[in-house]
């Protein structure tokens, strides 16, 4: 069993555990009236990188990252460095993140929010609408796909958005036919945990040559208020210096989604402003 199978038990688990508590989620969810357009804030009309910062204390494969871990401190930090959206770690048994972290840091910043856990089930996106978030993470390698299809369709009654993670071409072409409109690359095997900028080009090069977002390449690279929107591409893992982020714009990333060495920084908003040049 992977580690990736032994956090889908345990989402399972905290989901059946959710189940009295549905009618008052997605009450909470409906009463719900503000939204952050996430989508939006990814989309840059002055051309530079944008950047979904990552408040992440912890990880399977890293262990504790930030001892000092003060969410809503580190949120202000990302927000004074230039960040366009965050990313909020809320599983507590592999991240040692918490729902919490969401809601306080919601009343602190004004950026969109990205729940980042590992959604299996329509009840959590009800539940992430109700502690503040904008946007959830979907990943492929988790759901069959009439699951995804669904979870997809569910955030947009919700009017969430969701960021569709993918790790190869199959899972690629999945969250294309799910009719993504963020996709994120996540440089890290699953199986192996090695990290490869190279897994972002690959796949770039796949969607740009089969044509999936309907545009030229120049297009995706330089969109024109005038052209189809491309779905935004997102960058994940392995991006530490200013020299990744500008390998990744040369293959039409829109987005980066950073986390363990902006928690490793002593100075979060220079580091921030390092990687946004």
């Amino acid at each position: 069993m992977t580690i990736l199978d032994t956090i889908i038990t345990q989402k399972r688990i905290e989901v059946a555990a959710l189940q009295p508590r549905a009618a008052e989620l997605k009450r909470l969810a409906a009463a719900r009236s503000e939204r952050r357009d996430f989508v939006a804030a990814l989309r840059r009309t002055d051309g530079r990188m944008a950047l979904i910062a990552e408040v992440k204390k912890a990880s399977p494969s890293a262990g504790v990252i930030r001892p000092d871990f003060d969410p809503v401190a580190i949120a202000r930090d990302y927000e004074r460095g230039g960040a366009a959206c965050l990313s909020v770690l809320t599983d507590e048994k592999f991240f040692q993140g918490h729902l919490d972290y969401l809601r306080r840091i919601r009343e602190a910043v004004r950026l969109p929010l990205l729940r980042k856990d590992f959604i299996v089930d329509e009840l959590q996106i009800h539940e992430a609408v109700a502690a503040g978030a904008d946007c959830v993470l979907l990943i492929v390698a988790c759901l069959e796909q009439e699951a995804l299809m669904n979870l997809l369709r569910v955030a947009a009654e919700c009017r969430l958005d969701a960021l569709v993670e993918v790790h190869d071409e199959a899972e690629l072409d999945r969250a294309v036919a799910a009719n993504a409109r963020i996709i994120g690359v996540n440089n890290r095997n699953l199986k192996t945990f090695k990290v490869n900028l190279a897994t972002t080009e690959r796949l770039a090069e796949r969607i740009v040559e089969r044509g999936a977002w309907g545009v030229k390449r120049e297009e995706v690279k330089h969109p024109t208020p005038c052209a189809p929107r491309p779905t935004v591409l997102v960058a994940e893992s392995g991006i530490h210096t200013r020299a990744d982020v500008e390998r990744l714009a040369r293959c039409g990333v829109n987005a980066i989604l950073v986390g363990e060495s902006l928690m490793r920084s002593d100075d979060i908003p220079a580091k921030v402003r390092e990687l946004l040049g």
